[in-house]
């Protein structure tokens, strides 16, 4: 992969990839509860205006409106209004600037310039700080096209930012009503997802189920490490059971595929496939108490199936004569105890907190059996039980986010000046928009075109730091505009009646942009084009004009946004390494923190290295995916990746297992093999992430740098079986990793 952009060239496998991103439909992103509400906020900025009998200030209103609903969501009200209020102080502050800096061409260039490499950099910051500049920078070119005096820029920053507190308090009116509502919806969705996970445990091959749900959840729950009531103190719990029950259900999975590939062992199997099914209408049952209480069925119904399943399977008859069959028997019985115990403490948790209450003068739970962190006794009296949300459990690990304000700032600046290099692809994702968005800012006002602001608004949306992601925006952009236009031209053509006519029109684009844009963003461009001519008949433009020149200019900044990318590319080959050697990297901090628990140390370091895990795992999955859409990457290169990520996935399956382990009663003793092999594993996946990042380093004298040296363990005694197949799987997967590195058909 270490082809230079001359020599890159499409093949049929990236064409593949690029057309699976332009027909992408993603129905898990369309939520009519926050297309309603945006519409309604939109509108209703809008008919202010129209009934104050200024149109100028509805449209000034309703694209304030517009631009704060993108930064609306599902998640916890505390962070969604702290990320709608910064939305529209934004807003209102590009406003101000923007009609300010629109009485001199060279002032406003150099203004949306500034501004477009500060919102190129907030890429660093993640996807919401990336989309807060997005929309600010457009806010600033469309209003960077009428001069105004600092009074009037100052007036029409307080009429957007109106609109944006319209959105906001419509998005948070509930807040005080229903506190932890948004939380206990996400704690649903994730039992929920556990149940499909029971239903049918992925092969160890496959990622780990849940890895971005699980890392979402973790993120929306920091603010409750400062929140001490007992409703948030129970969500909590329930995410970390959530957890729990996540690593025993992959490990029950993989012991009834084991146990199945054994003769005379179909009893064995049908029953632990009985009761992982079992467990997933629990764990749907669960989901659904959450959210309505007692009402979806009380602990004891919903746990009765689950434990005749267990009598079952431990009523069993185990042959003689292999004694490593035996060992996974008698290790099934023991995980599925352990996981009704989970499930049973997560059920009593979802009732609600009329539990809870009790659990404050009376701290033992229902069911202390084996696996089961004692509900809430951890957070609630101060146990080392349960990581409490102060210190280790959800959200413990976004120290850049989490804690008083100079902490957050310290870290997010230092993430900022880490990304000022030109090997950023942060960097240069800024300095490209910067460059581009100011070549078409001053091209469209060199030339004279009626409403330039198209070319630089187009400029700041499709550019994004990957090729397939900036490839199929422009495509998306351009086509999705022309189509736009077309049907904005047939609807005011046979259905313009007046004022309410285009508001109700208008209206159902909001709709639509906000409903399925989300999930398609050709539906969103078709949407958002017809919905900008309406806005434009709002106050007296006629369409004819507006229609032709966001045509001519859309395809303007369409076409330079991929031309730019073309001349100085960011190829995802060149990031995909960097990103699995981080994975790897936090792999060898989480099975180190495996190893340690079963060596004696605390639980809480496991939860301090486990999101940073999950989090480098997403990340390189996603690398890879845009990897497959660039061009000159060949099937080769693709399938050694997959298979690199494959072996990669079965490691940190058996890691699983192993830490699933640590969470029954009594705890199985560390055997005497582990600290060696621990350190072995340690120093294979230290030589692995050197590899990825070093791949042009020679290697010693006679050796192979992918070579990796992983400790066999020591045959056991006393039940230590099963963690030394899991050890072996972990040793062999090391071993497979090198094995491909060495081959570097992955460059």
């Amino acid at each position: 992969m270490n082809a230079e952009p001359s020599d890159v060239r499409p093949t049929r496998h990236s064409i593949r990839a690029l057309w699976r991103a332009l027909v992408r439909f993603e129905p898990r992103k369309i939520v009519p509860e926050i297309a309603f509400r945006n519409t309604i906020g939109f509108t209703c900025a809008v008919i202010v205006g129209t009934v104050l009998e200024s149109p100028s200030t509805g449209v000034i209103a309703g694209l304030g409106a517009l631009n704060v609903c993108y930064s609306d969501g599902l998640d916890p009200y505390l962070f969604r209004a702290r990320r709608m209020l910064a939305a529209t102080l934004l807003v209102g502050a590009a406003v101000v600037f923007g009609g300010i800096s629109a009485h001199s061409g060279a002032a406003a260039v150099a203004v949306a310039t500034l501004w477009a490499f500060a919102a190129g950099m907030l890429v660093a910051l993640g996807t919401t700080a990336a989309d807060l500049g997005v929309i600010t920078l457009v806010t600033l070119v469309v209003f960077a096209a009428k001069p105004m005096s600092i009074p009037e820029a100052v007036e029409a920053g307080a009429v957007a930012m109106a609109g944006g507190l319209i959105q906001t308090l419509l998005s948070t009116f509930l807040w005080p009503i229903r506190r932890h509502e948004p939380e206990r919806r996400i704690i649903a969705q994730i039992y929920s997802a556990l149940a499909r996970v029971a239903e049918a445990p992925p092969p160890a091959a496959k990622a780990p189920p849940m890895t971005r749900q699980i890392s979402d959840a973790q993120d929306a729950f920091a603010p409750l490490a400062r929140d001490h009531s007992v409703e948030a103190e129970r969500n909590v719990f329930l995410l970390v059971q959530a957890e729990r029950i996540r690593l025993s259900l992959l490990n029950a999975g993989r012991l009834q595929r084991r146990i199945a590939r054994y003769d005379g062992s179909a009893a064995a199997a049908d029953a632990l496939t009985q009761i992982l099914n079992r467990a997933g209408s629990a764990l749907q049952l669960i989901g659904q108490r959450i959210l309505y209480g007692e009402t979806a069925g009380s602990t004891d119904a919903v746990m009765a199936p689950l434990t005749a399943g267990l009598i079952e399977l431990g009523a069993l008859a185990v042959p003689d004569g292999n004694a490593f069959f035996a060992a996974l028997v008698r290790d099934a019985r023991r995980q599925t105890v352990a996981l009704r115990s989970q499930i049973r403490a997560a059920a009593w948790a979802g009732s609600g907190t009329r539990n809870l209450l009790k659990e404050r003068a009376q701290v033992t739970p229902p069911d202390t059996a084996e696996g089961v962190v004692p509900p809430m006794s951890g957070a609630l009296s101060g146990g080392s039980c349960a990581p409490s949300p102060a210190n280790s459990g959800p959200g413990a690990e976004r120290s850049d986010d989490d804690g008083p304000w100079r902490v957050r700032f310290q870290g997010y600046r230092a993430r900022l000046l880490a990304n000022l290099s030109l090997d950023s692809t942060v960097f240069r994702h800024a300095v490209r928009m910067a460059l581009c968005l100011a070549l078409g800012d001053t091209l469209g006002r060199g030339l004279g075109l009626q409403r330039t602001y198209w070319i630089p608004m187009t400029i700041a949306i499709v550019l994004k730091p990957d090729f397939t992601g900036t490839f199929a925006r422009g495509v998306l952009r351009i086509a999705g505009t022309m189509a736009g236009l077309v049907v904005a031209t047939v609807l005011f053509r046979f259905v313009h009646a007046g004022v309410a006519t285009d508001i109700a029109l208008m209206a159902l684009f909001t709709l639509l942009l906000r409903w399925a844009g989300p999930a398609n963003y050709g539906i969103f461009v078709i949407a958002v084009s017809a919905l900008v001519v309406l806005l434009a008949a709002v106050v007296g433009v006629a369409p004819g004009d507006v229609i032709a020149a966001r045509a001519l200019n859309t395809a303007l900044g369409g076409g330079l946004a991929l031309f730019a990318y073309a001349v100085w590319p960011t190829w995802e080959r060149t990031q995909t390494r960097t990103a699995l050697a981080d994975m790897l990297d936090a792999y060898r901090e989480y099975v180190h923190a495996v190893f340690g628990v079963w060596q004696g140390e605390p639980l809480a370091s496991i939860e301090r290295v486990r999101v940073k895990g999950r989090r480098a795992r997403s990340n390189a999955q996603a690398s890879v995916d845009r990897l497959c859409g660039e061009p000159g990457v060949t099937a080769r290169q693709v399938n050694s990746i997959d298979t690199i990520l494959v072996h990669s996935h079965t490691f940190v399956h058996a890691a699983m297992a192993m830490e699933s382990r640590l969470y029954r009663n009594p705890r199985d003793q560390a055997p005497p093999w582990m600290p060696a092999f621990a350190g072995s594993v340690d120093r294979a996946l230290t030589t692995l992430s050197g590899v990825l990042r070093n791949p042009d380093q020679p290697p010693a004298a006679g050796a192979r740098r992918s070579r990796v040296d992983v400790d066999t363990p020591l045959p056991g005694k006393g039940g230590n079986e099963l963690l030394e197949t899991e050890a072996d799987r972990m040793r062999t997967s090391l071993r497979s990793l090198g094995e491909e590195l060495g081959r570097r058909d992955w460059l």
